[in-house]
């Protein structure tokens, strides 16, 4: 089941596309890592959804519905431009906030109670943003964000700003999100981040959609079938049945060899050819990293 549908959207700005004809699922639940460099579309996609703007073709399915103004109340956005009222008080500012999503005054400070305990941040209450730290408006902004416990939270480069003690803190509360049913749409740059929280990703460059599916099969596609070793000794005997693609020295005696499995080889087979020529410390598949299908699969895009 698929909290966001899009279906070929398209959207333009004068002689700039912004989105060429892109299609994704979201499903339920799910962390979704929306990726691309600076200016693929991203941002674009994510104001259509939060409906900021409309797609020039195609269209949004919101909970298998058309997008309709009643799906705001839905909703939660984190822009990378960040929107507090510099001179407002916190508390105020908040209360005012949760209540244009719909909460009553009472439910607004039962909730911000929670929070402000939860955060850490009770002697914020009347204290103006403009004397908050870059990092301190962020987490008042996060709660902003999630404050009427909406079904869709939509993140752009959220750890922007934070420590990394801060970092971790939204980090877990990202998790928690996920774990009481939350979807999370999730905008960085930071793969490692992408690596280590996301179950889907969507990659955007040029205004097309180049990657799409859970992060697990994309890591799949992208497997070179070469394996690492760490070892003493020589691969001299290996290179007729298995290449030997890089090779360097480590520390005490060691050396590091990439080698490439052929076809109808196992990782046993390219193990017991090595072992009579070298003393083995260390031996793996190389994964592809999230950086490292980022930047193949942007250079493979080929010039407009």
């Amino acid at each position: 089941m698929n909290i966001v549908e899009v279906r070929n959207v398209t959207k333009e700005y004068a002689n700039h596309v912004a989105l060429d004809n892109v299609s994704m699922d979201i499903p339920k639940g799910c962390i979704f890592g929306l990726l691309g460099p600076n200016g693929a579309g991203k941002t674009s996609l994510i104001r259509i959804i939060n409906q900021i703007t409309g797609p020039d073709r195609g269209e949004i399915l919101f909970d298998g519905r058309h997008l309709h103004s009643d799906h705001i109340s839905r909703i939660g956005y984190l822009p990378e431009e960040r929107g507090l009222y510099k001179k407002m008080k916190v508390g105020e500012q908040l209360l005012y906030l949760a209540q244009l999503k719909g909460l009553t005054q009472k439910q607004a400070l039962e909730k911000l109670k929670a929070w402000f305990i939860k955060f850490d941040i009770k002697t914020w209450w009347d204290k103006s943003v403009s004397d908050l730290s870059k990092g301190m408006q962020q987490k008042v902004q996060f709660v902003s964000t999630v404050l009427h416990e909406p079904d869709l939270v939509i993140l752009d480069e959220p750890f922007s700003g934070f420590d990394p003690i801060n970092a971790n803190l939204i980090r877990d509360e990202i998790l928690e999100l996920k774990q009481k049913g939350c979807t999370i749409i999730f905008s960085t740059h930071r793969m490692e981040t992408v690596e280590e929280l996301c179950d889907h990703i969507a990659l955007i460059h040029k205004a097309h959609k180049v990657l799409d599916g859970p992060k697990k099969l994309i890591k799949e596609q992208f497997k070179t079938h070469t394996f690492y070793v760490e070892y003493k000794g020589s691969t001299e005997g290996l290179t007729s049945r298995f290449p030997v693609l890089a090779e360097k020295s480590l520390e005490n005696g060691y050396k590091r060899a990439d080698i490439q499995l052929q076809p109808g080889e196992s990782p046993n087979d390219l193990l017991t050819s090595l072992l009579p020529f070298a003393e083995i410390r260390a031996f793996g598949e190389n994964i592809p990293t999230m950086s490292d299908i980022f930047m193949r699969a942007v250079n493979e895009v080929p010039e407009a």
